[in-house]
């Protein structure tokens, strides 16, 4: 397969995967859609790249929503976010910090922000979830909209495990960062910089351990197998574009990593 179509077959998964299903984040662009100026709450989950903190500091500037939530404790993510953030900043403190507190520290040293809620005891997209709702729960806070805003590779799963619990809610996803990766003289790289962003192949690692994810099937997320998430229907396109990438990119599939799980 030529590099050419390898980077198309890339940027089908990362359309699939990150969703955003407004234009940009701000209320003239949600009204239109939903028919509401403001969601209850926009969360940021910790499993996104550090301009996900830019990304929720956009939609505090453009009062986004009536609440904000920082959520994750660690996982998988948490080393890389925290040489992110020491290094634009060498001055924050990160050491024994969870996702949620380092967004937050980053929030407050970039922006002078600072968020209603954090939520530092999750370590995966489902407890992520979970522990949210818990959290809306014991401080009574409405939530009939919500705005998801998580790494781009997992945003799409993200959605689907929140529809899992509460199918009633309506569901704003805008994913941390959009990119597309193209070919430049026979190598991948990334058409435009985005802050703190994956390399080139942890980002396509990421990307195609997502689809099997995302299956309804014995092997999957889905209600057929391992029922962490709501059904998803994946594209033929997609389907194709990632069995393709496995000829090339087979090894490269990230697995779940079992200290991350959520308790049984």
């Amino acid at each position: 397969m030529n590099i050419e179509k390898i980077a198309e077959n890339i940027n089908i998964l990362a359309n699939f995967c990150g969703k955003r299903d407004v234009p940009f984040l701000t209320q003239e662009a949600v009204f239109p859609k939903y028919g509401i100026k403001q969601a209850d709450i926009m969360v940021l989950f910790g499993g996104s790249i550090i301009c996900g903190g830019d990304i929720l500091a956009e939609g505090m500037k453009n009062s986004i929503a009536k609440r904000y939530i920082i959520v994750d404790g660690i996982g998988h993510t948490t080393d890389s976010l925290k040489t992110a953030v020491n290094k634009k900043y060498p001055e924050i403190l990160t050491k024994d910090k969870c996702e949620a507190e380092v967004f937050q520290l980053y929030l407050e040293k970039k922006y002078n922000f600072k968020v209603d809620f954090l939520e530092c005891r999750s370590t995966n997209c489902g407890n992520n979830i979970t522990f949210l709702l818990d959290l809306i729960k014991k401080e009574d806070i409405p939530c009939e909209s919500i705005i998801l805003v998580q790494d781009a590779t997992m945003q799409h799963r993200m959605e689907a495990v929140l529809r899992k619990y509460r199918n009633d809610i309506k569901i704003i996803n805008y994913a941390a960062y959009s990119i597309t990766v193209i070919d430049k003289g026979e190598r991948l790289i990334f058409e435009n910089n985005i802050s703190g962003m994956w390399e080139m192949e942890k980002y396509i690692s990421l990307l195609m351990g997502e689809i099997p994810r995302l299956r309804d099937d014995e092997n999957g997320y889905g209600p057929l197998g391992y029922n962490y998430i709501d059904h998803v229907d994946i594209p033929y396109e997609v389907e194709k574009a990632f069995s393709e990438l496995k000829t090339e990119y087979k090894k490269l599939i990230r697995e779940a990593n079992p200290i991350f799980a959520s308790e049984k």
